[in-house]
């Protein structure tokens, strides 16, 4: 990578409003912490009004970037991500879509306009978009809120609980959507499917993160087991047919 097209990164990640440590950006920027330590200094002394120190973090200090110019790839990319949410999401998130790449057009260069239109990124659907069916709205907005919701839910045996969860994140595995929660019922992470979920409705108040029970927690966890899984499959070795 260029260094111009490294500092303009750094700069990028930045300007994000929170406070990020060298071994963060350094990972980031796939060089290492020495780098982004002589990086932030060559910003600094340029004018760019970087605080924090090495060893706690860095962020921007009321500094803002000059619009931004899209490449072709960067287009294709927003665009695909758009319909993909237009296609696949409710009809809050695909109207934002829309609006979105409407913006994105607007700003694109003389001679450019075009690009978002000759897109050639599809995602088909069959009727009414998935999203629309699932209650996504009312659990984005509860994640956003961290607000507990109460669930009846049917598994995949057929079997009906009720749960009190912490709504954490939400993911999509296409075609199904997760809801990935700490669930109080358990006293454990659980995700469940959206298309099984039977009713749900907020259970009253909020929660804050404690310790083991937040979305980090959970992609730790998920990491460790993914990582202890390929372990056990290099350990096996090729097999050999009986």
């Amino acid at each position: 990578m260029r260094r111009a097209d490294r500092l303009f990164r750094l700069l990028l990640e930045l300007r994000r409003g929170r406070v990020v440590t060298a071994r963060e950006l350094a990972r980031r920027l796939e060089v290492s912490e020495r780098t982004v330590y002589r990086d932030v200094a060559d910003l600094s002394a340029s004018g760019v009004p970087i605080a924090g120190e090495a060893g706690v973090g860095y962020r921007l200090a009321g500094f803002e970037l000059p619009p931004l110019m899209f490449d072709r790839d960067e287009v294709e990319a927003l665009a695909l991500g758009a319909r993909t949410a237009e296609a696949w999401g409710d009809a809050e998130l695909g109207r934002a879509a829309r609006s979105a790449l409407a913006k994105i057009e607007a700003v694109l260069p003389r001679g450019r306009e075009r690009l978002v239109e000759e897109t050639r990124l599809y995602v088909p659907t069959w009727g009414e978009p998935p999203g629309q069916r699932l209650p996504l709205g009312e659990l984005r907005r509860a994640i956003r809120d961290r607000a507990k919701v109460r669930v009846a839910y049917v598994d995949d045996k057929g079997e009906a609980t009720e749960r009190t969860l912490r709504p954490l994140a939400l993911a999509f595995h296409p075609p199904v959507w997760l809801l990935i929660t700490w669930c109080e019922l358990r006293v454990d992470f659980r995700n469940f499917r959206l298309d099984r979920i039977r009713s749900l409705a907020r259970a009253g108040g909020t929660f804050v993160d404690e310790p083991g029970r937040t979305l980090e927690d959970y992609l730790r966890r998920v990491e460790a087991e993914n990582a202890a899984w390929r372990a056990s499959q290099a350990g096996r070795g090729p097999q050999s047919s009986p």
